[in-house]
């Protein structure tokens, strides 16, 4: 499990911005075409706006790209809070990409239409074990270790039959997400993490394996890590690459 740490968030944008190009490339030249699931947050706020601003040369071929999501909070397409409004304004719409390539979660509709509809997207991909196998889903992280909607003791974080599901979480009110076996048959797996603020968090996921967070329930094999070096400040040194 990769841990890749970086001075400052700029230069994190910037690496994980070409491993995504990198990795999307490679699925289309295997494939003919790259799937990939985008994350809400600040954080890959500002690798969409790195990979938007890719030269031609070091891009993938956007057109060859179906993007998916990883979850969603229960609002229109246009709301503040939407992942998908943040992904369109600072990704999607900056590289024109057509709307036949964007599998939206439309978190507007009735909570069983919501479900259905994605689940059906979903299972247009690839399937490994009987589950959707994205090329790449990126993720973060929140500073009680949840990542998509898969949050501590919630219904999302404990499904194991449906690949895409809907539950009201505490606090944050109804929340849609891939679930965690999908997440766990992706290619590879991409956890971007910046800020002090995440730094505890961080360190009790790679240092305390009885810590039962979210994040440490991810398939180790296929993920890799890209921190900023405030999230990163309470590694132990063994933890660093």
């Amino acid at each position: 499990m990769p841990i890749r740490r970086f001075a400052d968030p700029p230069a994190l944008f910037q690496a994980a911005a070409e491993r995504v190009s990198e990795r999307l490339q490679a699925a289309i030249d295997a494939r003919g075409q790259a799937s990939l699931a985008l994350a809400g947050g600040s954080t890959p706020r500002g690798l969409y706006q790195q990979l938007a601003q890719l030269p031609t040369a070091q891009a993938p071929d956007w057109h060859r790209v179906a993007f998916y999501f990883g979850d969603e909070r229960a609002v229109p397409p246009d709301h503040p809070d939407a992942n998908y409004r943040m992904a369109h304004e600072n990704l999607l719409g900056p590289l024109k990409i057509p709307p036949a390539q964007v599998h939206r979660i439309e978190a507007e509709r009735p909570q069983q239409e919501v479900e259905a509809h994605y689940r059906q997207r979903l299972a247009q991909l690839p399937q490994q074990d009987g589950w959707p196998c994205l090329d790449l889903i990126l993720l973060g992280m929140g500073d009680d270790g949840h990542t998509a909607s898969l949050f501590p003791g919630s219904a999302l974080l404990a499904e194991r039959q449906a690949s895409f599901i809907g539950a009201e979480v505490p606090g944050r009110g109804l929340r849609y997400s891939l679930t965690l076996p999908v997440l766990n048959h992706a290619r590879q797996l991409m956890l971007l993490v910046s800020g002090k603020e995440k730094a505890d968090t961080v360190a009790r996921a790679q240092q305390e394996p009885g810590a039962q967070l979210p994040v440490q329930q991810l398939n180790t094999t296929h993920l890799e890590w890209y921190l900023d070096q405030a999230a990163a400040a309470h590694l132990k040194p063994e933890a660093s690459p």
